[in-house]
Order: C-alpha cells, then structure tokens, then sequence
C-alpha cells in the first residue's frame, strides 16, 4: 500500500490514466463513452484513522507504507498533515495532539485515532486505547469534546464509550433535493462525499421512467441509493446482512420521509433463496414478495464482487445498475451478465485520487 501523493496540478493527468485504463480493460463489452465524474483534487475524504506514535515527549501521526527493499514489511511514515482528508480532519489533526501531548489521562497508551467528519464540519473522533477507559479518562475527554467541538468515542478491548452520539448526520444535495443521512463510526460510509453525490445524480438519471415498477436493491449499506432512488420507483425492496447497516438505513428513510422502502436484513444469498421459494420465516413473510413487480436490481457488492450464482439471480431483471469498487471483479462479472445483457451506460466515478482505484457504474439492459 502506499500513502497517496496529493498533486492537485497533476489531477487531470491522474484522471486521463483511469480513463484510459477503463476503455481498454472493458473494450471487448462495446461499452458506450465513459462518462467521466472527477473528484476535488485535494481534501476529499470526510473519515480516515491514522496510528498514534509515541517517541519521547513528542507524539505524532503515522501510516504505513510497503518497505520497498522487503514487501513483507510495513514501514511507518509521519504524517503531520494529510491532503486527501478533508479541511476539518486537517485542522482537527495538530488541534488534538496539542490537547493531548500533555495530558497523561488521555494520551496514556492511545495508539489509534479515526476521523468521520462531514461537508458541515461535523465532526466525531474515535481514540483507541490499549488500555481500560475509566472515570478519570471520561473526565478529560469531555472536556476535550468542548475545546474541540467535536463528539468523541473511547475504544479499548471490550470497552466502547460514547460521550455524545456515535455518528454524525451528513447532508449531501442530489439534483437540487438535499438527502439526509446517519454515518455511524466504524460503519461503511462513501468516504468522497462530492463524489457520493455524482453517483446518486447518475444512478437516479439511469433509473428514470420506472414509476410504475419496483426496484431491489442489494447490499443496501445505511440507504445511500435507496434514498436517492426511492421516487424512480412504485416500490423498494432493499437487503443488508449488517445489523448497524439495517438499522441505519431504516433511520435514514424515516428523516428523509420516504415511504415506499422496505428494508430486510437478509444477505443477498437468503433474499436469492427466498425469491426462489426455498427460504422460509418472518422476514421472508414480512418482505411479501408476491406484491412485487421488479423491472430493475441494483448491486454495490464488495470488491470481491459478485459469485457466480448472484450473477445468475440478477440476469433476471430486465435492467441492471451495477456499482464496483472493482474493475477487475466487474469486468469478471461482466463476462457472465453480458452473454443476457447490453451495457447501456458506463461511468468513472474518481473516488479515490492520486491512487490506483476506480469507482465505476454501469447500466446494463436485458437484450
């Protein structure tokens, strides 16, 4: 792995290199123009975590980078400021380690901190301890969250102590309609939020004129595209296996008052089997999939991407809306997809910049 080099002046550059990566691996699929979405070219992350190292007196942030004489080594690099996140992490960075350097209670084996922030300002940190948390830790951490104007978790083993709340709320504009939603700490969350937004506006453009059919949507996470896409559509079944997920997701529909989503915590493996008539029980019932009629699936599987069976299951929809973290495992994907179905629209969305990662979109249509 290797820290990301922030060259704002070489963006474009940086960008042209994944397009032309993406035209020449998915060539063989007769994909349309790539539609190309680029990200700010510095402070774009709103959460990152760096490790705490103590030396001395002095205390000071650092990731990890590949040795480059010994592969299976990592080696620590100090990182006193950090382009890529976002302007609050960037303040917040030199702020924290002045309010701890000299604070026993509080520095005492600290060993991580993790940032989520949002476009507000929002802002939680989470500090990890390889030690319990006790009273006197509570103390000066509060004091802490007030000098810093933030909300602060304390994690340590088996011990995890909020002050405030454990997620912030990030408000992100789609198409001039302003979507709300909880990011929970330690939880997935789109981590370019400007990108986040390019890849609602696309997925709701691509979806348009299904008002009278339903959408299933898979690994659902906390709502990100459920809400965005809910008025697309009659009705939304969505699926998410992770508790917090779920639970997110269902907070997210009722803040932003969307009221034709149903979310099952079921993996896309059991919501497979249910559709089959295999699995049975009070979510399969609760989900009542006879009132459906689904033209459309949209999935935004791991990097692992999709199996060979889930394949299968979602060549059955008339039209598919695919979201990779992974180009490698979409273009696998699509080997299988495209022997039923036509890539109708292709997109980069550049999550990532100044790195190797390509987010991508596609639209797939039964032929």
């Amino acid at each position: 792995m290797a820290i990301p080099v922030v060259d704002p002046e070489r963006y474009d550059e940086q960008l042209a290199a994944k397009r032309d990566r993406l035209e020449t691996q998915f060539a063989r699929f007769s994909v349309p123009e790539l539609e190309v979405y680029p990200s700010p070219p510095s402070h774009y992350r709103q959460r990152c975590e760096f490790r705490l190292w103590h030396e001395g007196d002095d205390l000071y942030y650092v990731m990890f980078e590949n040795d480059p004489e010994d592969s299976s080594r990592k080696v620590p690099v100090r990182v006193d400021q950090f382009a890529v996140a976002s302007q609050r992490i960037n303040a917040l960075m030199p702020a924290l380690l002045d309010a701890i350097r000299d604070n026993p209670v509080l520095r005492r084996k600290l060993f991580q901190v993790e940032f989520l922030t949002t476009l507000s300002g929002e802002a939680l940190v989470t500090l990890v301890y390889h030690r319990p948390l006790d009273e006197d830790w509570e103390r000066d951490a509060r004091e802490l969250e007030a000098m810093l104007d933030v909300m602060i978790i304390g994690r340590s083993r088996k011990q995890r102590i909020v002050l405030t709340r454990d997620h912030v709320w990030e408000q992100l504009e789609v198409d001039g309609r302003a979507l709300h939603y909880q990011q929970v700490e330690n939880s997935f969350t789109q981590p370019n939020a400007r990108i986040c937004m390019s890849m609602l506006s696309w997925a709701q453009d691509v979806t348009t004129g299904s008002q009278e059919r339903d959408l299933v949507e898979l690994y659902c996470g906390n709502g990100n595209f459920t809400i965005a896409l809910a008025d697309n559509f009659r009705r939304v079944l969505a699926t998410e296996i992770s508790r917090t997920s779920v639970s997110s997701a269902r907070l997210n529909i009722e803040r932003n008052g969307t009221d034709n989503v149903h979310v099952a915590r079921m993996s896309a493996e059991d919501f497979s089997a249910a559709l089959k008539g295999d699995k049975k029980g009070r979510r399969v019932d609760e989900m009542d999939l006879e009132s459906y009629d689904f033209s459309t699936v949209l999935v935004d599987p791991p990097r692992a991407g999709l199996d060979t069976a889930s394949c299968a299951q979602i060549s059955g929809y008339e039209r598919i809306v695919y979201v990779s973290c992974n180009p490698d495992t979409l273009a696998e994907n699509l080997d299988q997809l495209t022997k039923t179905h036509q890539v109708m629209r292709f997109a980069l969305f550049d999550q990532f910049p100044f790195t190797d990662h390509c987010e991508c979109g596609v639209l797939l249509q039964r032929r």
